[in-house]
């Protein structure tokens, strides 16, 4: 009985940003849980290769090209898959970027654009799913309601990266508190998830002089992946978090516990190596035609995060 509330079987979800890292990892966790899912993104190349990828699974599953930030793409999405499915019962808002910079000279087409995406944009695909799912909640005879399931970030309580990701992480949370409580009374659950540097395509380009790092201040010992987001998905996603709403769900692996006085140290190796951690980042760097070394690495895929790193580790010059 207890495994049959993680089922998601018959259930139809959407997942922004899911052709490659966090969302398609996302992506496959609810299809191997049983539920049909349709692939949002503004990469029609890779998120067709997703989409494919889970119909090779057995379950249904289309891209759909839309820009979040954009109120009657966000509309039409939804209005295309609920005609593909008949309804949704999942939305997981996940479409988000981050531009390097310091604060004292960030450009404020830079703060406006990371605000519009990772807030407006996510608030916008809020909004539709539950004007869905009051919808369906007419037709149902027991209203189900539905699950919506936003990607903040860790960096929404700790300061390590600047005002614009920051402040934008900070508003997702404060966000999905606010609408868990207004939409409660539709019997829809609001929750987000916040992991710590994660291995997606957005840190191919992070030397491993600075992932080992991040491994030394991580109690768990390794650097997470999208795979570590799949139990954390799908449990919000399902019945077992029927009572779970306006919960910031930190998977970091403890590395906000910081632990500052006491160096850390380890009794047994980590669960994962670091061969295993960078499976899943090779994969999508494949997906994206974009080459990488053994390690994962392409320094010029986002040089911003390179530079970035390497002059604050003072790993040789700064490539132009």
């Amino acid at each position: 009985m207890m495994s049959n509330m993680f089922d998601l079987s018959g259930r139809t979800a959407w997942v922004t940003g899911g052709s490659v890292g966090i969302g398609r990892g996302y992506a496959v966790a609810l299809a191997k849980a049983g539920a049909n899912v349709a692939i949002v993104d503004i990469d029609e190349r890779t998120g067709q290769k997703t989409a494919a990828e889970l119909r090779e699974m057995g379950r249904e599953s289309f891209f759909v090209r839309c820009d979040v930030t954009k109120e009657d793409e966000v509309e039409a999405m939804r209005d295309r898959i609920v005609k593909e499915w008949g309804r949704l019962d999942i939305a997981v808002n996940n479409a988000g970027i981050g531009i390097l910079g310091p604060d004292e000279e960030y450009p404020l087409r830079d703060w406006r654009k990371v605000i519009d995406v990772n807030l407006t944009g996510m608030w916008l695909c809020c909004r539709a799913a539950c004007r869905q799912f009051i919808v369906q909640n007419g037709s149902d005879a027991r209203p189900r309601g539905g699950k919506i399931v936003n990607t903040a970030s860790m960096s929404a309580r700790i300061a390590n990266c600047n005002a614009s990701y920051n402040a934008s992480k900070g508003g997702v949370v404060e966000m999905t508190r606010m609408l868990a409580a207004e939409w409660g009374r539709y019997n829809v659950n609001v929750n987000c998830i916040s992991p710590s540097y994660i291995l997606s395509p957005m840190h191919a380009s992070t030397p491993v002089e600075v992932r080992a790092r991040i491994r030394e201040l991580t109690p768990l010992g390794y650097m997470e992946r999208p795979d570590d987001l799949h139990g954390p998905v799908v449990f919000l996603a399902s019945d077992a978090s029927n009572y779970v709403t306006g919960v910031d769900l930190l998977v970091d692996g403890g590395h906000t516990l910081n632990a500052w006085l006491t160096p850390l140290s380890r009794d047994v190796p980590p669960r994962v190596s670091p061969e295993e951690e960078v499976v899943s980042l090779k994969h999508d760097m494949e997906a994206l035609e974009v080459p990488f070394d053994e390690d994962g690495i392409n320094f010029d895929y986002h040089p911003e995060i390179a530079n970035a790193y390497k002059a604050a580790f003072g790993i040789g010059p700064e490539r132009t």
